[in-house]
């Protein structure tokens, strides 16, 4: 049988359940936070040190739990490590998710400092006859720490106490202020469940964010977290249930279970499946810390995946051909910088293809000179769309590959320096060499909402694109990408990458590849080898789409 233990301070009564043994306590109106001079429950006068004991932390989470159910918001910040973001956060639960009354009941403690509780909040949207009222239930864990310069047994701040699916930055709010809800459909009409496929859990808010009113939605009052920003993202809570509308995506459940199963075996991997010709997007997925969709709006530098790009440039101003004998050294110079092969190897008497397949560096520097600082960027955007102004369906960052100058040349002939993208932008690469020319990639056709998308000016010419899809043949079947490839029939083509970034041990993993009417692209951060991480979840996903 649980207890329930209550305190009165100004005439209003707080019940925190189970908290206590039996009987009362009091709850002060100033109470002792971290830099603050008082004193709190379980601690003394003197400054403690080492782990908060069983006594401190049980009173401290008593009262603080206390402190909130009231509403007495600076007490039950100053409980906490961090006043200041704890009273912003405990206020915005109150004033923007509209929690009229709270309580909460002690589960069961088997962790130390960690303390778990289930919330009950009622929460109350509007006013008189017309407002609404409804009860939510949830579990949160706090811990309880020592206070670096009291001493003082306090509580661990973090977004998490107020919510466990709260990130620093984001907050609660409650109301109709979002977009209608979608029953997201895949392009066969198969339902697409957040739950089921975690990856969604970006991607569902944001649709619903653009295509809610489109797709014949009414919208209800949630509760939902919204970022820094204030952009609403997942909905925590029905308060008064709306009328989704059915909006069907260019995703297949079948080819999105299979992404989401490839990059979970990696930390910080994204992969985008793109179907060329169409543009149409079959899977995209993370698997990340956070919840950044980096698939579509992640910045890195791509790498030697970006010598798909390269190799159409310079074969189109007729500096080299597949089967041309190119240098291939251990080191080549260019832009004052020095640049070398990984691993050192080098190569002696081949052809570009050849070096292509081996993704030789000094093979593509040792050309630096011999074009101008806007030849690779105009052919990143007029040939394979690259910087342009996407219009997928949801924000998408399209990739950049600026003009160049001295030392930035050579580097992002092979996908250095400025040039950054994402694995979205780069499955497009791997589409449009397939099919020849730039389609848009889209997440929802076009056709629901007419936006205009957007538009090469013009598509490789017919010899350099079947000389570009032979080199990726090559590298898929007998190059650096044959070991991720293998076992795939059909027509596939590939392309590895690694690209060192900054304060970084190991190079971000890269791969690029298409197996018959399915194109696709996966980064892996710190990954090393692109065949070692991103090859494998690129080969995972093309397996699937046919």
């Amino acid at each position: 049988m649980r207890t329930a233990a209550k305190c009165v301070v100004g005439g209003v009564t707080a019940a925190v359940v189970g908290l206590v043994g039996v009987g009362a306590y009091n709850v002060y109106e100033a109470f002792a936070g971290e830099g603050s001079s008082g004193t709190s429950a379980g601690t003394t006068a003197s400054r403690q040190t080492g782990p908060p004991s069983e006594e401190e932390i049980r009173d401290t989470a008593r009262d603080f739990l206390a402190a909130w159910s009231k509403g007495d918001v600076n007490a039950a910040a100053l409980l906490t490590d961090n006043a200041e973001g704890a009273r912003q956060a405990l206020t915005g639960f109150r004033d923007e998710a509209h929690v009229s009354k709270v309580t909460f009941e002690a589960g069961q403690q088997t962790d130390g400092a960690k303390v778990p509780y289930h919330v009950t909040a009622e929460l109350t949207v509007g006013k008189g006859d017309d407002a609404k009222h409804t009860t939510w239930k949830y579990d949160s864990t706090l811990h309880v720490v020592r206070g670096k310069t009291t001493g003082k047994a306090l509580v661990d701040w973090q977004p998490n106490v107020v919510h466990p699916d709260l990130r620093r930055g984001e907050s609660l709010r409650t109301g109709s202020d979002g977009a209608p809800p979608v029953k997201a459909v895949d392009r066969n009409g198969t339902e697409l469940d957040g739950t089921d496929l975690p990856s969604l859990g970006a991607i569902l808010p944001a649709l619903r964010e653009s295509y809610g009113e489109k797709a014949g939605g009414v919208q209800g009052i949630e509760v939902r977290v919204v970022n820094q920003s204030g952009e609403p993202g997942k909905t925590l809570h029905t308060m008064v249930k709306g009328r989704p509308g059915t909006l069907r995506t260019t995703l297949d459940a079948k080819v999105q279970r299979a992404a989401e199963a490839a990059v979970k075996g990696y930390r910080e991997a994204s992969v985008v499946v793109v179907k060329p010709g169409s543009g149409d997007i079959l899977a995209v997925a993370n698997h990340r810390s956070d919840q950044f969709n980096a698939a579509f709006q992640g910045r890195l530098a791509p790498g030697s995946t970006m010598k798909v790009v390269t190799a159409a440039m310079l074969m189109e101003k007729g500096l080299v051909s597949a089967g041309k004998s190119v240098e291939c050294p251990k080191y080549a110079s260019a832009g004052g910088r020095s640049f070398h092969n990984q691993g050192m190897f080098e190569i002696n008497g081949g052809t570009f293809a050849g070096s292509f397949a081996r993704s030789c560096n000094t093979a593509f520097i040792g050309l630096a000179d011999r074009i101008s600082g806007a030849d690779l960027s105009g052919e990143a955007q007029e040939v394979f769309g690259l910087g342009m102004d996407w219009k997928v369906g949801i924000p998408t960052f399209d990739g950049s590959v600026p003009q160049s100058d001295g030392p930035d040349t050579p580097a992002a002939l092979i996908g250095q320096g400025r040039v950054q993208a994402n694995p979205l932008n780069m499955a497009s690469v791997a589409a449009t060499a397939k099919a020849g020319y730039f389609s848009q990639p889209v997440l929802v056709s076009r056709e629901l909402d007419d936006r205009p998308v957007a538009h090469a000016s013009r598509a490789l010419p017919s010899s350099v694109a079947a000389q570009l899809r032979a080199m990726m043949r090559r590298t898929a079947v007998s190059g650096t990408g044959a070991r991720a490839m293998a076992g795939l029939g059909g027509d596939i083509g590939a392309k590895t990458g690694s690209a060192e970034a900054d304060g970084q041990g190991d190079a971000n993993s890269w791969f690029l590849g298409y197996r018959n009417d399915a194109a696709a692209a996966a980064v892996v951060q710190q990954g090393g080898h692109g065949g070692d991480a991103a090859g494998p979840i690129v080969r995972r996903v093309l397996a699937a789409s046919s």
